[in-house]
């Protein structure tokens, strides 16, 4: 990190300088749809209101409809691309270089989603109150301090020449679509926004609205950031030692991790060694007593953790499984890949499937690549090629730290002197508004987030005990993000791949965010490997807490962990790797990944699960994505059926529980019981002493600290502190859980147990971010779609998340599902959880949704024979003419 200071330095904003409501951005991205519930909404939706007894409304939502027969003119294509669309609309694309299938690819995604590509450019730059207004005010002032848009501009100049020409191509095949098009015919959402008075044209596309895209992806994966200040704030609450039992360690004894052995040595990681290096020594404890001030701080901070929009999902339970076996282990000889990454539940889906091919593979055009693509990047990220296959799940490392910063004035203090701060000024149009300043401060550290929010700001107020005068406190970011990096390269290169040298070579370019990759090849390999930037602290900074920004021993160090020491195995012993966010490896490596993995209870599921199927087909490999077992059930389930209840009503639940496996499938009666009981469970015995912000969410973590507490029947947690006299313990606090939820089910479902389903409690709605928070009912109903009832739950393998803290609905899903076949590549399958199209109107907006929530999938097709005898519609691009 530099100091060199950039423009000049300036004081901060006044206090009470604002005129505009309280500042709280970085919260208001954290719920970012609350900004699509905008006056302006009110006269589109009237003007569809009094269209809808007319024909006319159905013309102007089916008018974005793509084309997609015949054929139409795409400028700067050297030669035709045929596109060719299944019963699904999925579109496989044939052509005979690179750059005409990218520039097709951007034709395509622009044809079916490019409404939600602008939303998302407009996100990442910080421009969404162009398009609605003051009240997105507060998101575009949190992306423009991290500058996300900054920091892609100048990644463009550090990716490879040959990425930066494919890049340019997809956006020419974007901008090739809108050049032919009115907004209304690009999507109903402009329609409904010009109608209340935006007059708004999309601008054309380009590579850095794709590089920007890619780091609102790595913010949704950034590792234990929240964690990071929960701790703190735990502790402010609790005290540090009861804090930490709310954190408890990886269990390696009962949860392996993804690479069983290994060391590095001499900087590589070295599958088949025994010794290598030892940690870096660890910082001091966190010390409580001296750090009150700074909790309070921290307490505002928190809200900015989860702010940034969820476009792939975040919190406990956000994950995703993935696992690879051998021709061994294999019913038919060749390896098997799955993968389910499971991400936020909206629509459309944050996936669309796609096929690239080049009609004759060469070293000009070498694309013969199928899988799921992200609208607005160019190449497949998840699927398969002719030669290999490969999935992702979230590395997690910690690759963020926040700072607490002294700060003097125009500067800041660090290593006992005053530093100047780096200053820029960003200007946000605001519709309907006037032009908003925005003065960005930045540390050696990173941009100070506590500028753009006036809860944040007041760390200058709760942390100044005992501080110079003249000095506040400030609250910065540091990201590996922030940095520009290679991933755009990485993507095409993981397309390209051919052999599992090629496959990490190209690894070595996935900078942000880090990933499990799981690797397999029809030469019968199967592989894994860690890529990523992640940093390496100095001494004072383990990242597990806040960092001190002034004493230079919690700095990140220049170096980060090398490539070459990341985990990876070839081949390995066991005939199977896999990942599902557990740690990656014994507390034996030498690097500092992260010390917040998820504890592994889905991971150890699907190993137990291949290790008893021996000999998986591509339907045994499906059903294992569909486990629904609670892996708490095991543990808590018999205290509870060891409570004395009164036999009837309050004893109905409980004598469901008896006879119950685990299982949670949508229309079983014990389990939503059982969930019922574990979220007042959680109530009764956190909720007095925890702040409301801080209330569990019932997820992998609460699995492993209810699973200590139930065996310490006088542990303190089970006390109430809000009833005087009285010292409740475990079994207290069970009985009034179990009688609590029978209360609580008879009201939202039935007096009758046979009447009890899980689904009827989880359900997944999916809402469109935008018009989909409008509040018009007709524009909701238009873009909205659910509910569908769905079993699994957080940290089931299935894993349909739920917070515990909210309510028993969908949070999170497995965003898509496939399995690979590499003994034949068209025996694959595949599922979206919604469909290829972003149009309301369109067949292909949710029609996959209804498989999706009952466990099937849809063929995939990938040779030219079983495309053509899929295909459906055929739309042939042609060059056009040039001006």
């Amino acid at each position: 990190m530099s100091d060199q200071q950039a423009d000049r330095p300036t004081s901060p904003p006044e206090a009470g300088a604002s005129t505009r409501r309280r500042r709280r951005p970085l919260a208001a991205l954290r719920a970012w749809p609350r900004w699509a519930r905008l006056s302006t909404y009110v006269a589109g939706g009237l003007v569809l209101v009094l269209l809808a007894a007319t024909v006319t409304v159905g013309v102007l939502v089916r008018r974005p409809l793509p084309q997609t027969s015949g054929s139409a003119e795409l400028t700067g294509l050297e030669g035709d691309v045929e596109v060719v669309r299944d019963e699904h609309g999925v579109p496989q694309l044939y052509g005979d270089s690179l750059e005409d299938l990218v520039r097709a690819q951007g034709y395509v995604h622009a044809q079916e989603r490019f409404f939600e590509m602008d939303v998302r450019r407009h996100a990442t730059a910080g421009r969404l109150a162009e398009m609605f207004g003051e009240d997105a005010l507060e998101s575009d002032e949190a992306v423009r301090t991290m500058g996300w848009r900054r920091v892609a501009e100048r990644e463009l100049a550090v990716i490879a020449p040959r990425t930066r020409q494919l890049l340019e191509a997809y956006a020419a095949g974007v901008n090739g679509y809108l050049h032919e098009r009115s907004a209304s015919e690009l999507a109903v959402e402009y329609t409904v926004l010009n109608a209340s008075g935006l007059g708004y044209r999309p601008e054309d596309w380009t590579p850095v609205d794709s590089l920007a895209w890619l780091k609102a992806m790595a913010w949704d994966l950034r590792g234990n950031m929240g964690d990071e200040v929960d701790r703190a704030l735990t502790a402010a609450a609790v005290g540090e030692e009861r804090a930490e039992e709310l954190w408890p360690a990886y269990p390696f004894d009962r949860h392996e991790p993804i690479v069983g052995r290994g060391a590095v040595v001499d900087g590589v990681f070295q599958a088949d060694a025994t010794t290598g290096g030892t940690r870096l020594p660890q910082r001091p404890a966190w010390r409580a007593d001296a750090r009150a001030g700074q909790r309070a701080a921290l307490r505002r901070v928190r809200d900015a953790l989860d702010a940034v929009p969820s476009w792939l999902g975040r919190g406990d339970g956000i994950g995703s499984n993935s696992w690879v076996v051998d021709g061994e282990h294999s019913a038919t000889g060749e390896p098997l890949l799955a993968n389910d990454p499971h991400l936020g539940a909206s629509v459309p889906g944050v996936w669309m499937q796609m096929g690239l091919h080049c009609r004759t593979v060469s070293e000009a055009c070498p694309l013969q690549v199928a899988g799921f693509t992200f609208s607005g990047v160019p190449g497949v990220v998840i699927g398969h090629n002719a030669d290999i296959a490969w999935g992702f799940t979230n590395l997690g490392p910690d690759v963020t730290d926040l700072y607490l910063e002294r700060v003097v004035g125009d500067g800041y203090r660090y290593d006992g002197e005053v530093r100047p701060l780096r200053t820029r000024t960003e200007t946000i149009e605001v519709r309907d508004a006037d032009p908003v300043t925005l003065t960005v401060r930045s540390t050696r550290h990173g941009p100070l987030l506590s500028d753009v929010d006036d809860d944040l700001a007041a760390i200058g107020e709760d942390a100044a005990t005992g501080a110079a005068a003249g000095q506040e406190y400030g609250v910065a970011l540091a990201w590996t993000a922030l940095e520009p990096t290679t991933t755009a390269d990485a993507i095409i290169a993981m397309n390209t791949a051919t052999d599992w040298e090629s496959f990490r070579e190209a690894a070595s370019s996935f900078a942000v965010p880090a990933q499990n990759l799981v690797y397999a090849d029809r030469a019968g390999h199967i592989g894994y490997q860690a890529p990523g930037v992640v940093p390496v602290r100095k001494s004072g900074n383990d990242g597990r807490w806040p960092a001190e920004g002034w004493r230079p021993e919690d700095d990140w160090t220049e170096e980060s962990v090398p490539f070459d020491g990341l985990p990876n195995v070839l081949d390995p012993e066991e005939g199977f790797v896999v990942t599902a966010n557990q740690a990656v490896i014994g507390p034996d490596y030498p690097y500092a990944l992260t010390e917040d993995w998820d504890r592994g209870y889905r991971a150890q599921r699907i190993r137990d699960l291949l290790e008893e199927e021996g000999e998986l087909t591509v339907e045994e490999m499906l059903d294992v994505q569909l486990d629904d077992l609670n892996p708490m059930a095991g543990t808590l389930v018999p205290y509870l059926l060891d409570i004395d209840l009164r036999p009837g009503y309050a004893s109905d639940g409980q004598e469901l529980l008896a006879d119950w496996d685990g299982s949670q499938p949508a229309d079983s009666a014990p389990a939503a019981y059982y969930n019922v009981v574990w979220r007042n469970l959680l109530e009764r015995t956190f909720h007095d002493e925890l702040p409301e912000e801080l209330w569990p969410d019932g997820g992998q973590r609460w699995f492993a600290v209810v699973g200590r507490l139930v065996g310490a029947p006088a542990d303190p947690w089970w006390d109430d502190v809000t009833t005087e006299d009285v010292v409740e313990r475990r079994d207290d606090v069970l009985r009034q859980a179990l009688l609590d939820a029978r209360d609580e089910i008879t009201r939202l479902q039935s007096l009758h147990p046979e009447d009890w389903s899980w689904g009827g409690l989880h359900t997944l709605e999916l809402r469109s971010a935008t018009l989909g928070e409008s509040g018009i009912g007709p524009v909701e109903a238009l873009v909205n779609r659910g509910d569908w009832e769905v079993g699994g739950g957080s940290s089931v393998v299935d894993a349909t998340s739920w917070d515990a803290a909210e309510g028993y609905g969908v949070t999170a899903v497995p965003s898509m599902r496939m399995v690979v076949s590499l003994a034949d590549l068209d025996d694959s399958r595949w599922i979206n959880l919604t469909g290829v199209s972003g149009h309301p109107a369109s067949g292909h907006y949710t029609d996959q949704t209804d498989l999706w929530a009952t466990g099937e999938t849809i063929a995939w097709p990938f040779s030219t024979e079983a495309v053509d005898e899929a295909g459906e519609d055929v739309l042939r691009l042609v060059p056009g003419r040039t001006e």
